[in-house]
């Protein structure tokens, strides 16, 4: 079931009636059930992967937590990595492995066709694993009490605001809080609609309209000069953000509606001033994990600084992993490792370029100058991301490489391309002007909240206010249930 869907538009306003009116209680049932449904409108049967994710995480903790003896409560941690990194790879990776490893045999003349499965990939099924993983792995570390309650734990893997495209939650947080007792706020739940409907915005009238020059530029790059590329890549930076924090902005409102509080995904990642602030914006949730159960393991920061590099190198080449089993994932991965490796590299070197210039180390300048660099840096990366297959990439940046910036901009301010791109002038116009209100928006928010802002005007320009975004959505949306990008991880 998608958040922009008639069904969902449905499904939750019948699912928070019903919370609040069944006792406390029993409440946990119906969420879970509620869950279950959410996830099985989509494929039915691989709500088994779940379920059996679920025990196998359930059990093996319960075990973990009455021994006594580290020996003994790894083979248990061991039980739920292989169980649940099996099912990962299985659906996920074995196909990828088992081609790139028949390309490497053929190139030294070994044939050797090894057996592939057409097997559909789960929805969300990389954030529901590493979820329950994070439960194992805290109560291994003696972080985290076993959860006793089956129903509670089946309930944390599978809450179904972030079930499909997280936030990934950890059960130190999370699971806390299906103990307790919500009650009816009717500023809570304004709040959380308020989020909902700029998440809304941000997918519907933005990132499904920008998607559609986006899919075919890129599907089509063959036939395309470097200046629609860029502004595809352009369009492309802005697509992924929209579509993915749209998400997060849903899941968090939708969640708060009835009272849970989940984790902020995303603080205008754009605005970094160097890769590793990036990566404290951009996909929290999962820059975390990766930072606490893969990161910290390898020994961080904590060792010398060959080790240190290579630490953080394998860190993003597994998160590109994460992100698809396909080459382009891989290099996307590895070249933000590279952006961070090589800034450490340099940053006595930058230091005193700036020096030389008598730029000061806090001046404005300084700032919108790495914010510029970093932003094109990771918009760079995100072609490799984007890209169908690794020569596409390099076709495509190829082309880019040898557009004038004069001339791009001149293309860009009179959309005038001469072909094809998906989108008519009209509606490349109204992308922009989507975007330009975002951005307002997001500086306005570095300073306040947009919606403590609101509550605090009168009831009169308040709802006039959410009126017009209902209306704008209504208008400008693109309702042909486009998927969100992260379902495909």
């Amino acid at each position: 079931m998608l958040f922009n869907s008639i069904s969902f538009l449905i499904f939750f306003p019948i699912v928070v009636v019903l919370y609040f009116l069944i006792p406390h209680k029993y409440r946990w049932i119906f969420l879970l059930a509620a869950s279950y449904y959410f996830y099985m409108s989509w494929k039915p049967e691989y709500i088994i992967l779940i379920i059996v994710s679920t025990l196998i995480d359930y059990f093996a903790s319960l075990h973990m937590e009455k021994q006594k003896e580290k020996k003994k409560k790894k083979k248990f941690l061991i039980l739920s990595l292989i169980s649940n990194l099996g099912l990962l790879f299985t659906f996920k990776y074995y196909n990828f492995f088992s081609n790139s490893l028949n390309v490497l045999l053929n190139k030294f003349n070994i044939f050797y066709d090894s057996p592939t499965f057409k097997l559909l990939l789960p929805v969300g099924i990389s954030f529901y694993t590493f979820q329950t993983l994070s439960y194992s792995i805290d109560v291994y570390r003696g972080t985290k009490k076993a959860e006793k309650h089956l129903g509670y734990f089946a309930l944390y893997v599978s809450f179904f605001p972030q079930l499909v495209a997280g936030p990934i939650e950890r059960s130190t947080r999370l699971l806390p809080q299906f103990f307790e007792k919500h009650k009816f706020n009717s500023q809570r739940v304004s709040d959380g609609l308020k989020l909902m409907a700029w998440g809304f915005f941000k997918k519907v009238v933005i990132a499904d309209r920008v998607a559609a020059l986006v899919n075919q530029v890129y599907n089509n790059s063959e036939a395309y000069g470097g200046i629609p590329l860029l502004l595809a890549t352009y369009f492309f930076a802005v697509q992924i953000y929209c579509d993915f924090s749209g998400y997060s902005d849903i899941a968090i409102g939708a969640a708060q509606v009835m009272g849970f509080s989940l984790m902020d995904n995303f603080r205008r990642p754009y605005y970094s001033k160097n890769i590793s602030e990036f990566w404290s914006r951009w996909h929290i949730s999962l820059s975390t994990w990766f930072k606490d159960y893969l990161y910290i393991p390898l020994g961080g920061n904590r060792v010398s600084k060959p080790r240190w590099y290579a630490n953080l190198f394998i860190v993003f080449l597994v998160s590109g992993l994460w992100h698809g089993a396909n080459w382009t994932f891989v290099i996307w991965g590895a070249l933000h490792g590279f952006y961070l490796i090589f800034a450490l590299w340099t940053k006595n070197i930058r230091e005193k370029i700036y020096n030389l210039f008598s730029i000061p180390k806090e001046s404005l300048l300084k700032k919108y100058i790495n914010v510029f660099v970093t932003f094109h840096l990771v918009l760079f990366a995100w072609v490799f991301f984007r890209a169908n297959t690794v020569n596409d990439a390099f076709n495509i940046v190829s082309k880019m490489l040898n557009v004038d910036p004069i001339t791009f901009i001149k293309h860009a301010t009179t959309l005038n391309f001469n072909v094809n791109l998906g989108l008519s002038k009209y509606e490349i116009f109204i992308a922009i002007c989507s975007i330009i209100i975002m951005e307002i928006i997001h500086l306005y928010q570095r300073h306040n909240r947009m919606r403590e802002f609101l509550s605090s005007k009168p009831r009169l320009i308040r709802w006039s206010i959410y009126y017009l975004i209902i209306i704008f959505i209504l208008i400008f949306g693109e309702f042909n249930l486009t998927q969100f990008i992260y379902f495909q991880f």
